[in-house]
């Protein structure tokens, strides 16, 4: 097995990309559609650990790098449920950066996970995200465009990634996303949920 390299990404969010997805349209043809639902979990203690739950499985990414603007997250974790108690004691709590709960059970199914653990607690919010993604390349970066309902509310982002920083920034002044600010999963869905002020 090779190493896995994490890459750089640039990710933008708007209502409406307008002449960005144009030129997304017109440099690349889709490379595949992906539909999913997940389950985010913000923390109003950290900004540095994006932890969410796909398909029963839990990812959880740590922002490990800013450079020239873009962002590096390394994988921190991942999971399944049902998950043993000393998982989420050692593994998954340590990254939201909050006081524990009181653990009644040697190990979690996700509902109880969520029901029990997460929902409850004052500094914890379980959001629903639903994401449609477009594929394509441009300047041999992995590139994306998404259809995402966070808890309902309606939102677009595109995202530019490699582990070429150069590379990144030229997909951008191609597709004009200079003037748009780079800004990960974990705030976006911090600012739309009240956790984490708008951008002025």
């Amino acid at each position: 097995m090779q190493d896995i390299i994490p890459r750089y990404e640039f990710r933008a969010f708007a209502q409406n990309f307008g002449m960005v997805e144009t030129k997304l349209q017109r440099f690349s043809k889709c490379a595949g559609i992906r539909q999913s639902n997940e389950i985010y979990i913000v923390s109003a203690s950290n900004n540095e650990n994006n932890t969410k739950i796909r398909d029963v499985k839990m990812d959880i990414k740590e922002l490990v790098e800013n450079n020239r603007g873009l962002e590096r997250w390394n994988p921190r974790m991942k999971g399944e449920f049902p998950m043993k108690t000393k998982v989420i004691q050692d593994d998954v709590f340590p990254a939201f950066g909050v006081k524990e709960p009181e653990y009644t059970r040697p190990e979690y199914s996700f509902d109880q996970y969520l029901k029990e653990l997460i929902i409850p607690h004052p500094e914890l919010v379980a959001v629903r995200v639903f994401k449609r993604r477009f594929a394509f390349t441009i300047n041999g970066c992995i590139t994306e465009i998404a259809q995402l309902l966070i808890n309902g509310a309606a939102i677009q982002t595109v995202a530019v990634e490699l582990e070429d920083i150069d590379a990144i920034l030229e997909a951008k002044k191609i597709l004009g996303l200079d003037d748009y600010e780079n800004v990960n999963y974990l705030l976006a869905i911090k600012r739309i949920i009240g956790m984490e002020p708008l951008a002025e």
